[in-house]
């Protein structure tokens, strides 16, 4: 699970007049209310300093969740995994935090519902302004379905308002481009060439019965031409939007940022455009003869659907995203390579930290942040982080997003520290956490403990037939964690790109998920529990789906593990775990002891053995 952290505006002025300037201009325009929501122009979760309009506004820097900005108040709508980390962010005597899902709180809707009511009485509808250019056309659809009704008019507003109340106040935005170049990834890392990909998702296109396709979702542009760059924070893509037609593609950037190498590993037929000629171009490409293009409403914003004019729209899902998430072979490997790697950079940082706290040192969470850090730089072909680290001690495991390690927070002892962290390596994404404890645990850490270990296997064990989709895996994992009385707020696990976003659609693995799960597909599983005041646990692998063996006519698929990390033994208490979950914890222990070995030393070798003995002979662990 990876947390959003933007940098923060250097400017001295807060969220109270940075609001104030914002309701100018909704009175200028006539506007009761405006909504900045989490994402940009491509739809994306990490965003650019400059595409940071929620958190200059709010100070809040989650990965998800809604400003209502009215002309006398404003809220922000949270779902749980950010009910701390809202409260501590926000100032709330400018912002009122609502926390979706908690008695006595209401949602977006609901709200502007309130506020429609409040304003029919005056004798006209409660007028909320949108940017259609950061909308998604399923979203926008589904307000003005909800709204309509009770009389809150859905208006598109050129030009977001948060963009202009920035530059009113600090004289401009951060640049959008970073100063790194774009540069191309090999058919060895991706499995194919740009060629290939463009030969399939033309394929996909005549299918649907399409011509054109836009693509907004800077991962896609960066998975279809073999490209990546560092424009956003911990991923690796750039700013970019790109068009395919049943003859011709377009990338639309920055046309300086790309080399002669770079430009010479694209297909020739790909017309590298300036980044502001996407809108224009698309019109004039949808405009041509009897045109038809596809939109997954999911994935396209309601700007880009703006610039089609009367051409056809085929409302289908995005080719790009399904093609992205089957995995090929050289992924695949590149994704074994590199999660080993975090693995072994992991496993040598809680190694070391516990060694330090057992000798006496002050071990703080940033102290656990730079060992993580430092170790996954020292491992070949580091590229970057794949999020900000969450190392959280004691009541501060608890929030699930915890994303600032503070220096001033040491393990105690009996204190639960929570990791979360992830890298990029050349080839491969990784995402993983682990739980340990400082000193000895208590009875209830290890009851909590256990019974999430046992969530984590009892889906990561689970053979399922084709046709299975995340939503019924996600049943599947709580069931003993609510037997126990016991629940987490979050999803179960979120797909994962190749070399790209940590967090990676349609895959997932949560209560709505209803896309199947393939081989192929890698997805995170990691259930959890938290209790504010006490702290949480939190248990993160990878794996990557597989065909495991047909049988009766119906093929059977499981879960291939991609992270061999040990987890703490002092935690899990063996007698609560049945038959099932103690051979499959067994056997991962001997996998996680045979992986690492070869390139650890004889300390970090011996602290391994004894986190992994249950599964290793005793012979083993007196080495």
């Amino acid at each position: 699970m990876a947390p959003l952290d933007v940098v923060r505006s250097s400017s001295v002025t807060g969220a109270r007049e940075r609001l104030a300037c914002l309701r100018r201009l909704l009175a200028d325009r006539q506007l009761d209310g405006y909504l900045i929501n989490s994402t940009d122009e491509h739809l994306s979760e990490y965003l650019p300093e400059a595409r940071a309009r929620r958190a200059w506004l709010s100070g809040f820097t989650g990965s998800a969740g809604e400003l209502l900005v009215g002309l006398e108040q404003s809220w922000l709508f949270v779902d749980s995994r950010y009910w701390e980390q809202a409260d501590k962010q926000v100032d709330v005597q400018a912002v009122g935090v609502c926390k979706l899902g908690l008695a006595g709180h209401k949602g977006l809707i609901q709200t502007l519902k309130d506020l429609g009511q409040v304003r029919r009485a005056s004798g006209r509808p409660f007028r909320l302004g949108l940017d259609p250019l950061v909308i998604a056309v399923e979203q926008w659809r589904t307000f003005e379905r909800q709204l309509r009704p009770v009389e809150v008019e859905v208006s598109a507003v050129a030009g977001n308002l948060a963009d202009r109340a920035r530059t009113e106040l600090e004289g401009g935005l951060p640049a959008l481009w970073s100063e790194r170049l774009i540069f191309a990834v090999g058919e060895a890392v991706a499995g194919q060439s740009a060629a290939q990909k463009l030969a399939a998702v033309r394929a996909e296109i005549e299918r649907a019965g399409a011509t054109v396709l836009p693509v907004t979702r800077l991962d896609q542009v960066a998975w279809l031409l073999n490209l990546r760059g560092w424009d956003v924070p911990f991923n690796p893509v750039f700013i970019a939007y790109a068009v395919v037609t049943r003859t011709e593609s377009y990338l639309f950037t920055a046309p300086e940022r790309l080399d002669g190498g770079v430009r010479a590993a694209l297909p020739a037929e790909v017309r590298v455009m300036p980044y502001e000629a996407y809108g224009e171009i698309l019109a004039r490409l949808s405009a041509v003869g009897t045109q038809a293009v596809l939109v997954d409403v999911r994935q396209t914003t309601m700007g880009t659907l703006g610039c089609l004019g009367a051409a056809e729209v085929v409302e289908a899902d995005h080719p790009i995203e399904k093609l992205k998430a089957h995995k090929n072979t050289a992924e695949i490997a590149s994704m074994q390579r590199a999660n080993l790697q975090a693995s072994r950079a992991k496993t040598r940082a809680l190694a070391e930290v516990m060694r330090r706290f057992a000798a006496g040192e002050v071990v703080s969470e940033r102290d656990v942040a730079e060992a993580v850090e430092r170790c996954y730089r020292e491992e070949p072909d580091f590229q970057g982080l794949s999020f900000n680290p969450i190392a959280g001690i004691g009541a501060h495991s608890s929030i699930v997003h915890y994303s600032t390690p503070d220096p001033g927070c040491p393990m105690t002892p009996g204190a639960l520290l929570l990791l979360d962290s992830g890298a990029q390596y050349t080839g491969g994404t990784t995402d993983d956490t682990r739980t340990v404890v400082a000193g000895t645990p208590d009875p209830e850490q290890v009851r909590c403990y256990t019974e999430v270990l046992k969530a984590h296997i009892n889906c990561a064990a689970q053979r399922f037939p084709k046709g299975t989709t995340g939503a019924q895996l996600d049943g599947i994992t709580r069931a003993n964690l609510w037997c126990a009385g016991l629940e987490y707020g979050h999803g179960t696990g979120h797909g994962v790109g190749a070399f790209l976003s940590v967090h990676e659609g349609p895959v997932g693995i949560n209560k709505r998920a209803r896309e199947e799960l393939q081989p192929g597909m890698v997805t995170s599983i990691e259930p959890g529990y938290y209790r504010p005041g006490w702290g949480g646990v939190r248990i993160e692998n990878l794996y990557v789906v597989r065909e495991v063996e047909k049988a009766d006519g119906t093929v059977w698929y499981g879960f291939e593990p991609l992270t061999f990390i040990p987890f703490d033994a002092r935690l899990i208490d063996l007698d609560r775990l049945d038959e099932r979950q103690r051979g499959w914890l067994a056997h991962y222990n001997r996998a996680v002891y045979e992986r690492l070995c070869p390139d650890l030393d004889p300390q970090e070798v011996r602290w391994l053995a004894e986190q992994c003995r249950f599964g290793l002979e005793s012979s083993t662990i007196a080495q």
